[in-house]
């Protein structure tokens, strides 16, 4: 009787790795965008985006002028991808933010330190969006990505509220998009206007004590808005 060969099964057969060299290439790739992206945000922030050219930009990434067009198509191209990354960095800090339901007065503090203290250490995200806004928010309105950018923080403060109803704390014709706003506003201003804001009153709105002030009247008065 005949039998036919066996032919090896190919699940048997180990997949060949794959090159070191393919990996190296992968990972200078992502490198490589990543550098120009972190030195445009910084060289957009301090030049603003006419000032901002394609060569300071290299320049501060030490790579060359081909590679931004190589990545992101144009100049607006990488303004755009900038403007996606400090929303994107912001809402995953929102993200971490942790709840206490049990204790709603607590938990919308630390949502208004987390928005203070998020706009102070990174001024660069204040001035990125002084810059979109003095153009009308024309680059920002060509992302493919920026509806999936809204913002956590509205989220979290909805179940704050809902919690603080329940237990009889908390207006119930409120709004969380209200409170955000009420939240992001004031501090907005404080940061963005911090300079003029110091010259004009002749004193400082950077010192420790001042900052720390601020904070506790924009607690004080998003509470008192939201209490019964």
């Amino acid at each position: 009787m005949k039998t036919k060969a066996r032919t090896p099964d190919s699940r048997a057969i180990p997949p060949k790795p794959m090159a070191q060299g393919v990996r190296v290439a992968q990972h200078t790739t992502l490198d490589t965008r990543e550098n120009i992206l972190q030195s445009a945000t910084l060289i957009f922030s301090k030049y603003g985006y006419e000032g901002a050219t394609v060569q300071k930009i290299s320049k501060a990434a030490k790579s060359v002028d081909r590679m931004i067009y190589y990545y992101f198509g144009s100049k607006e191209g990488l303004f755009i991808a900038v403007l996606e990354k400090i929303y994107r960095e912001m809402n995953h800090a929102e993200s971490m933010i942790e709840l206490n339901t049990d204790d709603p007065h607590r938990s919308l503090r630390e949502v208004i330190e987390f928005v203070m203290n998020y706009y102070q250490d990174h001024p660069e995200f204040i001035t990125l969006l002084n810059t979109e806004n003095l153009h009308q928010g024309r680059h920002i309105a060509k992302s493919l990505h920026a509806a999936q950018y809204s913002s956590p923080a509205v989220n979290v403060i909805k179940t704050i509220l809902k919690s603080g109803q329940k237990m009889g704390l908390f207006r119930t014709d409120i709004k969380a998009l209200d409170v955000y706003l009420l939240i992001v506003s004031t501090n907005y201003f404080y940061v963005s206007n911090r300079f003029t804001l110091s010259a004009f009153l002749g004193r400082s709105l950077q010192d420790r004590k001042a900052v720390l002030s601020w904070k506790k009247f924009v607690t004080e008065t998003v509470l008192r808005t939201v209490q019964i």
